[in-house]
């Protein structure tokens, strides 16, 4: 029997398609390295010469926070570091594709160690990774732009935050590392809040009646909130939800991306929520009886995304990022 819900779904999710984004990377994979490796110091002085000179090293300082004499067990990470050009292509690609995509600018003798994966512990060496925890001492931790396919997606909602329905709408599947999820669950599904839609959307054998169908993003759009929920690491509809017209609501992050989510400010970029949820119900309350101040978070959250939204600006940071990582580790190297 066909399914006519998850046709629809598939059609009009609202996400990127993976199909050419790997269609784009295969034939990448075919294009002679010489090409980048020839304009990547061109590129790099060309950030001499911009206006947002100091705000792209800013932004690359923060990904890599190794300092040139920052010390860490070479031996160890000699051990673990593989050349570029040997680096296996593992069962989560996209890690791969989005790595190589700034790599290719480099020599393909140079090592690495690249970890797949959500990433919720900082490395004993230095390693690129694609989250880490927000922590003290997380220099090995160094940040590149990661499984974007999935994680940077931004929309064009149209429609006003006062036009929507004053309720939170959550979305989501649960397991053993997404506790915090199954907390939420347990306060709001099944209809326990008026003014929460919860529901899985993944069968959960002891509560299968919390499985609902995906819904695409421009239907979450019709609701004043969305509850953005760290998952493995990071909650991955964050970035859409704060470029939409509809308001995040979370527990202040644990985790970040190249989304930076350590820099978010609470009830300025997204409205904060206790870990156990238990003031859910009055933050909504709040924002719905002060409309202006709800708008005025939407309106910062549109500030905060829109400097993710330069390809050539995204390109300038992760080349200094990984030219740094190189620099440090491989010092017997000509980068």
């Amino acid at each position: 029997m066909i399914n006519k819900r998850h046709i629809y779904y598939l059609l009009h999710n609202g996400k990127n398609s993976n199909m050419l984004y790997f269609i784009k990377n295969y034939l990448r994979q075919w294009m002679p390295r010489i090409c980048t490796q020839w304009q990547r110091e061109s590129l790099l002085r060309s950030i001499e010469q911009r206006p947002d000179r100091d705000y792209i090293h800013q932004r690359a300082d923060y990904y890599n926070k190794m300092t040139p004499d920052y010390t860490f067990d070479r031996e160890a990470w000699a051990k673990e570091a593989v050349m570029v050009k040997k680096q296996p292509m593992t069962r989560q690609k996209v890690y791969y594709f989005d790595a190589m995509e700034i790599a290719r600018y480099f020599s393909s003798k140079l090592r690495w160690i690249l970890l797949s994966g959500d990433i919720t512990h900082v490395p004993d060496v230095p390693t690129i990774i694609k989250s880490r925890p927000l922590c003290e001492n997380n220099q090995n931790s160094v940040v590149l732009k990661l499984e974007k396919v999935r994680h940077f997606l931004f929309v064009n909602d149209k429609k006003a935050w006062r036009d929507k329905c004053n309720r939170v709408i959550y979305r989501g599947d649960l397991g053993p590392r997404k506790e915090n999820r199954d907390v939420f669950m347990n306060l709001f599904a099944d209809g326990q809040n008026a003014m929460v839609d919860a529901a899985s959307t993944n069968f959960i054998p002891e509560h299968p009646q919390w499985q609902q169908g995906k819904m695409t993003i421009k239907e979450h759009l019709d609701y004043k909130f969305i509850m953005s929920l760290e998952g493995n690491d990071v909650a991955s509809n964050l970035k859409w939800v704060m470029s939409s017209n509809s308001i995040a609501v979370m527990p202040r992050p644990t985790c970040e991306t190249w989304f930076m989510e350590g820099t978010l400010i609470p009830n300025y970029h997204y409205i904060e929520v206790k870990a156990d949820f238990s003031d859910l119900e009055e933050r909504l309350n709040y924002y719905i009886d002060h409309p202006e101040e709800a708008e005025a978070i939407i309106a910062h959250a549109h500030e905060y995304v829109e400097q993710f939204k330069d390809n050539k600006r995204e390109l300038l940071i992760s080349l200094l990022v990984l030219q740094k990582y190189f620099n440090i580790t491989n010092t017997d190297s000509n980068i």
